[in-house]
């Protein structure tokens, strides 16, 4: 094992699957292959190609993510907001295209944005991830230079994205470009940017989305097992969409059309993610030029339609969505960040990831180096954090599946009997 390369990083366990060693290397020596085991996206290096230079290694946000000298770099400043990180303004708002924001995950924002940049001329493609037409359980990450390509890349996908290995085409090619990814994401393409001087000129647009979790290819493996579907007469998958909060949606090979709600389905993937992703720190895009999330607030729970919340974190990302307003491509209304962390739950990933550093640590696993300041652990975290990876082993291992789904058979029941006191109270 060679320890200035990428398979230091997967021996230990920390690889994030982002793809960003494969579109940062210089001999193509790099591939992600897909872990039929665990359900994720692991990088191969070809020893025959590879010169050995690092590179893989220094551009890898599994293992270590400086945030302060990434902050200092981006805004010329480290965060006041330990939960949000550094931002100019928030909003609530929502695409003026019906179509648009009615078949996205929520609000159609970065769909619209994408398509305005491009019209506009302010980019020349941007980097997002569609579900691959050979292959339809599995994304496949492209440069959209089309309005419908945009379109075709709408929606969340709830499944590991090495969306980064798409970098390669960019620096391949000239033009200005948008790149749409999680925090694993952007924190690899801002340490490549650090890198490789030729990305800051050519990334113009950092787009963000909010997450808490990824879930493997096992979750929807798992989701599919307890429907008693089979993969194979699946022909496509749209995780999201058709209203918010939107509904899972299958095509099978007969023809037909199975629609699952978005709560069903998110109730029983969320349960499968790998361990490095269970250390993010990050839920909301912290190093983005404009970042995004569903709004869970109560006062859109009957909005079938979506709205989303957004962060402006740079005066390029608030400069472009106000140029969309008085063009009246998109609905925006200035809220205080209490109303986005009111949103997430007030980050709850984010405010126990120092809990579940703590417990691995414990155990002697290798965890990431972030240099960020991170909130302190209430103690529900810290006795819940076994609990936490108690299932994560569960669902991890097909064979302990039926374990799985007794707990969450009694958990549901729980949930019933407790609405159904609480109506009485």
């Amino acid at each position: 094992m060679r320890t200035n390369s990428i398979e230091k990083v997967v021996y230990q366990n920390l690889c994030m699957g982002c793809g960003t060693c494969v579109g940062l290397c210089q001999n193509s020596a790099i591939t992600m292959e897909l872990q039929e085991n665990n359900g994720v996206y692991l990088p191969n290096i070809n020893h025959i190609d590879c010169r050995e230079c690092g590179i893989c290694y220094k551009v890898c946000p599994g293992h270590r993510v400086d945030f302060k000298e990434l902050n200092l770099t981006i805004f010329n400043k480290e965060p006041e907001d330990i939960l949000l990180g550094n931002y100019l303004q928030c909003y609530l708002g929502y695409s003026k295209d019906k179509d648009i924001r009615y078949n996205s995950a929520s609000g159609g924002l970065v769909t619209s944005l994408l398509v305005y940049a491009l019209s506009e001329g302010i980019i020349d493609g941007a980097l997002v991830t569609r579900m691959s037409r050979a292959n339809p359980l599995e994304p496949e990450s492209f440069i959209a230079r089309t309005k419908e390509e945009v379109i075709e890349a709408a929606r969340s996908k709830y499944c590991p994205v090495p969306a980064n290995v798409a970098l390669r085409q960019i620096l391949e090619t000239d033009g200005k470009y948008a790149v749409v990814g999680l925090p694993c994401h952007l924190h690899g393409i801002r340490k490549a940017e650090i890198l490789n001087p030729k990305l800051t000129e050519k990334i113009v647009l950092h787009l963000g989305i909010f997450c808490s979790k990824t879930p493997t290819f096992l979750g929807t493996e798992f989701f599919l097992y307890r429907n008693k579907l089979k993969k194979e007469n699946i022909t496509e998958i749209r995780y999201r969409g058709e209203g918010w909060p939107g509904n899972l949606m299958l095509k099978m090979k007969s023809g037909e059309k199975r629609l699952f709600p978005f709560s069903e389905m998110w109730g029983k993937i969320a349960l499968f993610n790998s361990k490095r992703c269970s250390l993010c720190c990050d839920q909301s895009s912290e190093l983005a030029d404009i970042s995004f999330g569903d709004a869970w607030l109560p006062e859109f729970s009957d909005d079938c339609n979506g709205t989303s919340v957004i962060i402006t974190r740079t005066p390029t990302g608030d400069a472009i969505l106000n140029k969309m307003v008085l063009s009246n491509n998109l609905f925006l209304n200035k809220v205080p960040s209490s109303t986005i962390k009111r949103s997430q739950n007030y980050f709850a990933s984010k405010k126990n990831v120092g809990a579940r550093l703590a417990f691995l640590r414990l155990l002697g696993n290798s965890i990431p180096v972030y240099n960020v300041k991170l909130s302190k652990p209430k103690i529900k975290y810290i006795f819940s954090t076994p609990f936490t990876y108690f299932i994560l082993l569960l669902s991890s291992k097909r064979y302990l599946w039926v374990f799985l789904t007794f707990i969450i058979y009694m958990t549901t029941a729980v949930r019933k009997i407790f609405r159904f006191i609480r109506s009485f109270a």
